[in-house]
């Protein structure tokens, strides 16, 4: 099934119909001004994109926790070291 683009206005006023055809499979893309913003699909497919993000977003983290500095100072420390 090709994939369906509508514009948000009329994706509010047609919501209903549209999530009947997405039940059976049809993805739509959401646009505003031409360009897509918003992708309705099934909630079978959606998994798979979340899991996907979330476990990049947990090891950017992981990565950023372990670069931080550790060790305890004070706000006006914090300060001055970036005043030098």
């Amino acid at each position: 099934m090709k994939p369906i683009e509508i514009g948000t206005f009329e994706a509010k006023n047609r919501l209903s119909s549209l999530l009947e055809q997405v039940q059976k499979g049809q993805r739509i893309y959401i646009t505003r001004r031409g360009k897509r913003i918003a992708l309705l699909t099934s909630a079978e497919d959606a998994p798979d994109a979340i899991s996907t993000s979330g476990r990049d977003l947990l090891k950017q983290f992981q990565r950023f926790r372990k670069s931080a500095k550790t060790g305890c100072s004070s706000l006006r420390d914090l300060i001055e070291e970036g005043r030098h």
